[in-house]
């Protein structure tokens, strides 16, 4: 392929030049930024490179599959791959979430923008700890204050929330209902276990 923009023209050239985005690239690309470059101002022409790169990723004998998340496109590790992966690179998982700070980011993701004062009162416990954990880890950030006495900070999800848990945006988590369906069914004792 040739240097500059605007040189790939055919199929197989334009599906080369997005892997080799996404393989460069730690973070997600936004579709639009790759369309512009590419001169693609048809959404289905693009998802029509996509379904194809797609469908490539998608053959047993692959071990990277093209995942949409943090409002982006990706290349990612296939989950079948990850024991070899973490065997072969030794790695710990140390960076695993505590049941405090899951629940004050799940209050957050549900209700955001939230006070600290709000998580708590939902909480019934102080709910400082939690929130600075999130805040260090950027899966949380301050989005703004509320317009109330002593103007407490409002604290919302991030990219890296979404980049966390494999969403694409929020509109994928559960449904509070859905939630709670899931978390009902994980407390039933099983017969079978």
């Amino acid at each position: 392929m040739a240097e500059g923009k605007n040189n790939t023209n055919s199929l197989q050239e334009k599906m080369a030049f997005i892997e080799s985005i996404l393989f460069v690239s730690k973070d997600p690309v936004e579709p639009e930024k790759i369309m512009n470059y590419l001169n693609i101002f048809d959404i289905s022409e693009f998802e029509q490179i996509v379904s194809k790169m797609d469908a490539q990723y998608k053959e047993d004998t692959r071990g990277i599959f093209l995942k949409r998340t943090g409002g982006g496109l990706q290349l990612a590790t296939k989950p079948e791959m990850h024991f070899s992966l973490k065997d072969f690179f030794s790695i710990r998982t140390s960076s695993r979430l505590t049941v405090p700070s899951l629940e004050t980011l799940a209050i957050v993701a549900y209700r955001q923008p939230v006070t600290l004062a709000e998580i708590s009162d939902l909480r019934g416990v102080n709910s400082t700890g939690p929130v600075k954990n999130l805040l260090q880890k950027k899966l949380i950030k301050i989005s703004g204050r509320k317009k109330v006495p002593g103007l407490p900070a409002l604290y919302s999800t991030t990219k890296e929330f979404l980049l966390y848990f494999g969403l694409n945006d929020l509109s994928q988590l559960p449904s509070l209902e859905e939630l709670t369906e899931m978390l009902e069914e994980a407390e039933q004792p099983s017969l079978f276990k």
